[in-house]
């Protein structure tokens, strides 16, 4: 019996004892994400960022905005939302979602939606204006124009197909005051009253931009639609003037580029329609930008790590070679290439940029070979940052060069990219080339003055964005089998506007596009040569 006491007595105490224990096993930390949604009336795939916990849905015109039906959400294993779906919901407002397991991450829906507008009169002058919030649509016509008689070509004020007008705006001849109303209806109880407004305009040719590149000169215009409208430049103190060619009309406004011009050089241009001229305006063309060493023919070796510079030189390309030989001078990722060189090159050397697993004891990360412009701002632990681009005010047309793939199937895999799902192991690697111009800061960027755009591969947020804002022009090539050996490029740039002037340049080639996501294949490599703006 005492036995029975005294063990009831202990369990009595251990009892007591754990009611004062506090539980401080922290939960694991569980990264919840959006994984894929689809939705009707998707213009386009939606756009999932991991880093920023978004999902941008880009909505056929057509769609209500308002009752927008989102069918499936995929979402990390084990994660519950408190939104639910599937469900239809009001997407001119962000829609919150919250994912919960052992944390809590929010996430953010949001749609845009783009409408095509228009409203055309013959013999107008110029493009029309058309506010869309305060729904009103003006066209320009010259001052001995008969407002009596007015004919609409072409007019649009809502979703296609399914908008209805009152009155309709093609059967409206009569602008004698200058202004008609019309109703605009769609998606059953959407009404919106439009002033449609036709306006004299006493300047019959007027230029709306000229912009002057290195090389070439982008010309803008508004002129009468039923006259003969282009433009002639010549070099200044030259007489003759020269008829620019491929000259784009849309309705009364005109535009077109001059190629072939002298870096450096003034000229003038005039813009016309029918006996109508501009003024002479005079620009300066642009300097060109040369990329330095960009046939990889210097290098320097120092501290375990080979360089894409000479040893006396300024660095301007990049690797990720001062990261990885951290773990040993074996893995340097981008190195000298004497024994194979591009068909016809005047150098003996290329750039080898060889993917690799850096490890120390078998423990690492996989580490994509690579060479950018820019510079290795440093490691923490087996991660690194770089700081991307260089000083540039030029505006190339294209990137050209020489490249050589070897495409691996994907070995190691660190994290698959949101917008990737498909990659993992057994898949193919890809190569990637991507130019860019921009105007990017240090102080937004968290680089430095001469390579502003920093990339942290701790955080997916500071990864490369290639529609961000300050990007004016962007290239990008990527390469999803091996080559036939070298292969001569011509990479285009796309600009969002031709009279932004950038501040910075970026370049990069890696034989591991997913290289930031230490994932990729070790058998991918990729050599470079001989490489060179277009203007």
């Amino acid at each position: 019996m005492r036995n029975i006491f005294r063990y009831l007595g202990l369990g009595i105490i251990v009892a007591v004892l754990s009611g004062c224990i506090v539980n401080d096993v922290p939960y694991p930390i569980v990264k919840l994400d959006i994984l894929g949604l689809e939705a009707d009336g998707l213009k386009s795939q939606p756009v999932i960022s991991a880093a920023s916990h978004t999902v941008t849905l880009e909505l056929e015109e057509t769609t209500d905005i308002r009752n927008v039906h989102i069918s499936k959400v995929d979402m990390t294993e084990g994660a519950k939302s408190d939104v639910a779906f599937p469900g239809t919901f009001d997407l001119r407002h962000p829609l919150y979602v919250n994912l919960s397991l052992y944390q809590t991450f929010e996430w953010t829906i949001t749609a845009t939606q783009s409408i095509e507008y228009y409203f055309r009169v013959e013999g107008q002058i110029g493009e029309s204006e058309i506010d869309p919030v305060g729904h009103v649509a003006t066209a320009y016509v010259p001052m001995d124009f008969d407002l009596a008689n007015v004919k609409i070509l072409a007019a649009k004020f809502g979703p296609k197909d399914i908008t209805t007008y009152s009155p309709d705006p093609m059967s409206l001849t009569s602008f004698d005051d200058t202004v008609r109303n019309i109703t605009v209806s769609y998606h059953g109880d959407i009404e919106e009253l439009w002033t449609l407004r036709i306006i004299k305009k006493d300047v019959e040719v007027e230029f709306t931009a000229v912009d002057a590149w290195a090389k070439r000169i982008w010309l803008y215009a508004n002129g009468r639609a039923d006259s003969e409208l282009g433009f002639r430049y010549r070099k200044t103190g030259d007489d003759e003037w020269i008829e620019v060619e491929n000259v784009t009309i849309d309705g009364g406004s005109f535009k077109a580029c001059v190629e072939g011009l002298d870096t450096l050089t003034e000229y003038e241009v005039v813009a016309y329609s029918g006996d109508n001229t501009t003024n002479v305006v005079a620009v300066t063309t642009e300097d060109t930008f040369a990329l330095i060493n960009a046939g990889f023919e210097d290098w320097s070796f120092a501290n375990k790590c080979y360089f894409p510079y000479a040893e006396t030189a300024s660095p301007f390309w990049g690797t990720g070679n001062p990261g990885a030989t951290s773990l040993g001078e074996d893995f340097n990722l981008t190195t000298p290439n004497t024994s194979d060189v591009r068909p016809g090159s005047l150098g003996s050397t290329s750039a080898n940029l060889q993917s690799m697993f850096p490890n120390m004891a078998g423990v690492g990360k996989f580490a994509a070979g690579n060479l950018f412009l820019g510079r290795f701002a440093g490691t923490f632990g087996t991660n690194g940052v770089v700081h991307f681009g260089r000083p540039c005010s030029a505006r190339p047309v294209a990137l050209h060069g020489w490249i050589k793939y070897t495409c691996g199937t994907i070995d190691k895999v660190g994290k698959i990219p949101s917008a990737r799902p498909e990659i993992g192991m057994g898949s193919n690697d890809e190569g990637q080339v991507l130019v860019a111009v921009g105007d990017w800061s240090a102080e937004v960027y968290g680089g430095d003055a001469d390579s502003p755009v920093a990339i942290d591969t701790r955080d997916e947020s500071t990864f490369f964005n290639t529609k961000g804002e300050n990007v004016i022009g962007f290239g990008e090539m990527i390469l999803t089998e091996s080559t036939d050996g070298w292969v001569e490029f011509t990479l285009p740039l796309e600009y969002s506007s031709t009279s932004r002037i950038p501040t910075h340049i970026v370049v990069v080639f890696t034989g591991s596009h997913f290289g930031d996501y230490f994932t990729g294949s070790t058998q991918s490599c990729m050599v470079v040569d001989d490489v060179e703006l277009i203007y």
